[in-house]
This record gives structure tokens, C-alpha cells and sequence, in this order.
């Protein structure tokens, strides 16, 4: 059950009607599993993904919460708990919610890229990067973190570091926009025009909404 829906900033898709009337089998199954088993985590902890899944918020928090009331080492509820909070808006709790499932699973690599996206909201940017660190020590494979580091190193004017970080993010996941737009932009500070440019428009054409201000110094650059 780890990392079904972890990553922070999940968004539901938009379902069509068959795969509604799937999840409201899904749904009434683990219901049962539930009602049967009142201490069953791993019910408790599908059933509030499903919930998400199919945009039912409020029931899937409900769900979560006991997961973690009947388990209190649950982190996979943790994290998914958290990443629904975030993407309500509610960092403090998402905080809260990722640094205790560090405590009981010190080395979940998705708690700490999570929290270091929530570092990085914050505009903590060192305490970001150690957070991504972290999870790249844990698991070098998620693109994610890679491409989110990318952004903070640039940000700090870090570019030596930042290119490697966003290569990294391209060779794992090169069909990632932002994947793509992040290794275009430090390209461009590392002076490296022309292949940005091809990194810019390949973001593009994965449905990347480039900075203009960006694309018009670049431009300028190649003139």
C-alpha cells in the first residue's frame, strides 16, 4: 500500500462512467471489510484511497485518521493523510503528519520528499535540500525529488549542481514536462543555449506552459 497516492499534489483524474460504477463496487467492498473488521488497517487505509479516487475528500480524511488511530506506526496512512492536507492548503498539518511518519519509518523516501516540497513552500530552501538528500538516499529512482531539487538549487543560484540534478530527473522520467522545463532552464544558466532550447521546446510538446519571460531571454541569448 505505500505510495499509492503519496506524492504531494495529487489531483483526481476526471473518471469516466465505467470506472465510477468500478469504484462504487470498490467502494461498498472494503465498506464491508470495514464493518467486519473494525481494527483492520489495511481496509481502513485502501478504503480512504478509493474515497479519494473517487473525489470523496472528506470521507477518505475519516478513513485515514482511523487507519492511524488503530495503528498509530501506520506511515503510509501518514503520508497519504499529509498529501491530502497539502493539497487542501493546510501545510502545518501536512508537516505535522509527514515528520511523524519519518519518526516511525525514518527511511520512507517519500515523507521526506514531501517534506522537502513542504520545505520549500515554505521557502526553507537549505532545509529543503537536505530533506531531498534524504530521499534520494533512500530512493535514488523518484523523479520527483529530483526535478523539485532542481528547482531549489536553481533558486539558490546552485547551477553546477542543479544541471546534474535535472539530468538525473530527465534520465529517470524523460516524458516529465517539468522534468524537461527544469533541465532547459539550467541549461540556460549553465550557458548552454542551444540545447536548452531543445529541452524548452521538448516540455512543450509534452503540454508544458513555458515561462515567456524565460523563452524571450533565451531567444535573446541565441540571437
Amino acid at each position: 500500500m505505500a505510495g499509492t497516492l503519496s506524492i504531494i499534489g495529487y489531483r483526481g483524474e476526471v473518471m469516466s462512467e465505467e470506472l465510477r460504477e468500478d469504484l462504487t463496487k470498490i467502494i461498498a467492498e472494503f465498506e464491508k471489510k470495514c464493518q467486519q473488521s473494525p481494527n483492520n488497517v489495511m481496509a481502513h487505509h485502501h478504503l480512504g484511497l478509493v474515497y479519494l479516487k473517487a473525489g470523496r475528500v472528506d470521507e477518505a480524511i475519516k478513513m485515514l485518521e482511523r487507519a492511524i488511530a488503530i495503528d498509530p506506526m501506520s506511515g503510509e496512512s501518514m503520508i497519504n493523510l499529509g498529501a491530502i492536507y497539502f493539497s487542501k492548503g493546510d501545510i502545518a498539518k501536512a508537516q505535522e503528519l509527514n515528520e511523524e511518519a519519518i519518526r516511525v519509518m525514518p527511511e520512507t523516501a517519500q515523507a521526506h520528499a514531501n517534506l522537502g516540497l513542504i520545505w520549500q513552500q515554505r521557502n526553507e530552501l537549505d532545509k529543503a535540500i537536505a530533506a531531498y538528500d534524504k530521499a534520494i538516499q533512500y530512493n535514488p529512482k523518484l523523479s520527483t525529488v529530483w526535478v523539485n531539487l532542481t528547482s531549489v538549487l536553481t533558486m539558490k543560484g546552485e547551477d553546477e549542481r542543479a544541471l546534474k540534478s535535472a539530468l538525473r530527473g530527465v534520465e529517470i522520467d524523460p516524458d516529465s514536462p517539468l522534468a524537461q522545463n527544469n533541465l532547459a532552464v539550467a541549461l540556460f544558466f549553465s550557458g548552454e543555449y542551444k540545447l536548452s532550447k531543445e529541452h524548452m521546446e521538448k516540455a512543450r510538446e509534452l503540454g508544458y506552459s513555458v515561462d515567456p519571460n524565460f523563452v524571450n531571454r533565451l531567444n535573446q541569448e541565441l540571437a
